[in-house]
C-alpha cells in the first residue's frame, strides 16, 4: 500500500512540470506520514547520457549523503528519498551538481 502511494505522489510530482523543462529544477517534497522526503531533479532532455551528483547537506552544512546518478538519455528527471525518522532537525539542502552548475533547494525537518 505504502508503496502504491509513493507512486502516485512521484506521478503527481512529474506532472506539476512539463514533460519537457524549460530550465533544469529542483524540489522536494516531505510526507511526514509515510516517514519520507523525496526529491526530485528536473531536466531539460537531452539525446545522451548524463551523469550528476547529488548532496543531502544538513542543518551544521556537513554532507550525509552523496551519490552519483546517470540520467538516461531522453529522460527529464531523477529522484532520491531518504526517512525522515532519525533526520537532524533545522533546514536542510538537497544539492544537484551538473557538469558545472550546482541546483539547489531547502527544506525543514522539524
Amino acid at each position: 500500500m505504502k508503496t502504491k502511494f509513493l507512486f502516485l505522489i512521484i506521478l503527481s510530482l512529474s506532472f506539476f512540470q512539463s514533460a519537457y523543462a524549460e530550465e533544469n529544477n529542483v524540489d522536494c517534497l516531505i510526507l511526514e506520514d509515510e516517514n519520507s522526503i523525496i526529491c526530485k531533479y528536473s531536466v531539460h532532455r537531452v539525446d545522451y547520457e548524463k551523469n550528476i551528483r547529488i548532496q543531502w547537506i544538513e542543518p551544521d552544512q556537513s554532507v550525509t549523503r552523496e551519490r552519483e546518478m546517470t540520467i538516461p538519455a531522453n529522460h527529464g528527471s531523477i529522484y532520491d528519498y531518504r526517512y525522515i525518522e532519525g533526520r537532524t532537525p533545522g533546514v536542510w539542502t538537497f544539492k544537484v551538481i551538473d557538469e558545472n552548475k550546482e541546483y539547489t533547494t531547502n527544506f525543514t525537518i522539524e
